[in-house]
This record gives structure tokens, C-alpha cells and sequence, in this order.
């Protein structure tokens, strides 16, 4: 046994000369220890050895055996380390922070638009989160004021799961989260998207994406909302705007708004845009109601804030006279061509 393990050695030891690539290392290594391996053969020849020598054989060759592993294992790694230093020294050298020469493609026109907003509130101050898609009944629905047999859950057919759980049906769903995670003060947005069971047609989807944010600190008022809006968007449109507030409901925020903006593109004249209305309904809002911010884990008897919401697609529709919001899901070449990288 002891003239065969030699015998083994001194062949590892002429093909370690002889190897040229890190294949041959594993060539090698399934020519040793492989299922037709020499090492393989010799353990089976433990069969024949008398029992009073099985011990002391077995740990001969077991010492043999991971011998001729370490050396192979440390010769490849060798190798491995000596062709690596070669690639690194022989390869252009790239600067990976500079901007690429060229890029091609098309980013969706939702895509600009949410960046462009994203953009406008980080500057003044906001935090950008991500929303869940997959919700809990108890976020989407009962943290923002709409428990069980509330009349307004008849407002958002929902996709319902298995577990109980349903697709995001508002960005609404994120409040709870938000507020839980920051404490006051809080100025936040959380763009995503969401999904309705509804008709489908030129002014109705069941995929959608909103954003929504939220302000909340010490004598937080309805002019506060007012500013970050119309700041948001004059930005946004690249002029100064004049918006109005119009009463409205929403479970989650008391008072409630409807804030429209006057027609940018006809500066309130009538036009296409604004169905000849002079006026774009554009961003519902208001001051958070006092139980959504208990729910949220912050005492409105000391802080109080306001929530608004934007629908990304119909700021899309808006900036791209789209009239048909299906065509943001299409994957339309067409279209997305016209939104190019620059």
C-alpha cells in the first residue's frame, strides 16, 4: 500500500509540472479523487488489508490523501492569484465613476415625471420612500380611517390575496408605515404603484401609480400644504401657478380638499386640457385626521400634519397630451421613443 501511495506522489508531483491553465487543476484533482479517481481505487483496496492493519493503513492513506489535496488546492490558488495579477495589470483601465460616452434607450414619460417630482420635494427637505405593493387590510384600510363596513371601501374594488392581504389600492396604505418609522417632524413622499378592480378605458386602469407625502410637526397648517403644493407645482410646470381648494372627503385627513390648478396651458382661458373648464382637479388633500396619527403613533394633541396626493399618470397625461391612459402600459414603442436619453 505504502509502495502504491509513493508511486502516487511522485505522479502528482510531474503533472504539477506540466499543468498550464487552471483546467488542468481540476482535471487533475477528478483524476485523483474522482469516482474512478487513484485515491478512489486505493480506499477500495482497504477491503483486502487483514483487520489489525486497517487502522493503521487507513490513516496512511487518509494522511496521503488530504496530502496531495492541500498540494493541488494550493498550487491552484497560485495559479489563480498569478493569472488574475496578469488580467489586472495587462487590462485597460477604466474609470467607472465617469459618466458613460453614450447611452441609448427610452425612459417612460411616468418615469420623467416622478423624478422630476421626487426631485422638487428632496430639494425642500422631503424623504423619498418605497411603499409596499402587497398590503395588510389593517394598512390600506383600517390605519387610515376606513375600518370594516366603511362606506368608502366601496369606493376601491381591491384585489384580494389568499392570506388575506390585498394589492396596494392607494399610496394611502403607506401612512402608517411612515409615520411609525419618523419621528416628528416628518416631511415625506411615497410614490408606487397601485391596483384597482375597475373598468378598463381611456380614463380608467386597474394598474395605476400615485404619490403621495406627508407633513407632520408642531402647528402644521393648511397653508403649509398650499405652499408645498404650489411650489411643487410651479417646478413642476416651469411657471408660477394659482391653485383653489375645493371641499372634498377622504377618511384619512379632516378638513378634506380638491386642489386644481389653473389650466397652465391656456392660463385659464379654456382650452382641450381643462375641458374648457379654465381649471385641472389635480391634487386631493388635507390635514391629517387627529385617529390616523394615534394609529401612527404620534399625539395630535401636540403635532399635527396634512397629506396630499398626486396621480402620476394624469401628471403624465398632462405633460404629454396623452388623452388615453392605457397607452402608459402599453409598452407602446411609439410613444416611448419620444423620451429619449439625452
Amino acid at each position: 500500500m505504502q509502495n502504491k501511495i509513493n508511486e502516487i506522489k511522485q505522479y502528482v508531483l510531474g503533472k504539477i509540472k506540466q499543468i498550464k491553465d487552471l483546467k488542468d487543476w481540476q482535471t487533475l484533482r477528478v483524476e485523483m479523487f474522482g469516482k474512478s479517481g487513484k485515491f478512489t481505487e486505493l480506499f477500495k483496496l482497504m477491503r483486502d488489508v487483514p483487520a489489525e492493519e486497517k487502522g493503521k493503513v487507513g490513516q496512511i492513506l487518509n494522511n496521503a490523501k488530504q496530502e496531495i489535496e492541500n498540494l493541488i488546492v494550493e498550487n491552484e490558488r497560485k495559479m489563480g492569484e498569478e493569472e488574475l495579477n496578469k488580467q489586472i495589470n495587462s487590462a485597460e483601465k477604466i474609470d467607472i465613476t465617469l459618466p458613460a460616452e453614450k447611452c441609448t434607450g427610452s425612459l417612460h414619460p411616468r418615469t420623467i415625471i416622478q423624478r422630476e417630482i421626487e426631485e422638487v420635494f428632496t430639494s425642500m427637505g422631503f424623504v423619498v420612500e418605497d411603499g409596499n405593493e402587497v398590503e395588510t387590510e389593517y394598512n390600506n384600510f383600517t390605519a387610515v380611517n376606513v375600518p370594516e363596513n366603511h362606506p368608502a371601501r366601496d369606493m376601491q374594488d381591491t384585489f384580494w390575496l389568499d392570506n388575506g392581504q390585498v394589492l396596494k389600492t392607494h399610496t394611502s396604505a403607506s401612512q402608517n408605515r411612515i409615520l411609525k418609522k419618523y419621528a416628528p417632524p416628518i416631511r415625506a413622499i411615497f410614490p408606487g404603484r397601485c391596483f384597482r378592480n375597475e373598468d378598463v378605458d381611456a380614463s380608467h386602469e386597474n394598474t395605476f401609480f400615485q404619490l403621495e407625502g406627508v407633513i407632520v410637526d408642531k402647528d402644521v397648517s393648511v397653508g403649509n400644504l398650499i405652499y408645498f403644493m404650489k411650489e411643487m407645482l410651479s417646478k413642476i410646470f416651469n411657471k408660477p401657478v394659482e391653485v383653489r381648494l375645493r371641499p372634498g372627503f377622504f377618511p384619512f385627513t379632516e378638513p378634506s380638499f380638491e386642489m386644481d390648478v389653473k389650466c397652465p396651458f391656456c392660463d385659464g382661458k379654456g382650452c382641450p386640457t381643462c375641458k374648457n373648464g379654465g381649471w385641472i382637479e389635480l391634487c386631493p388633500c388635507g390635514m391629517i385626521h387627529p385617529q390616523v396619527l394615534k394609529n401612527g403613533g404620534i399625539d395630535p394633541e401636540v403635532y399635527s400634519g396634512c397629506a396630499f396626493g398626486l396621480g402620476l399618470d394624469r401628471m403624465t397625461m398632462l405633460s404629454t397630451n396623452l388623452n388615453d391612459i392605457r397607452e402608459l402600459n402599453s409598452g407602446n414603442l411609439k410613444l416611448l421613443k419620444q423620451f429619449k436619453i439625452k
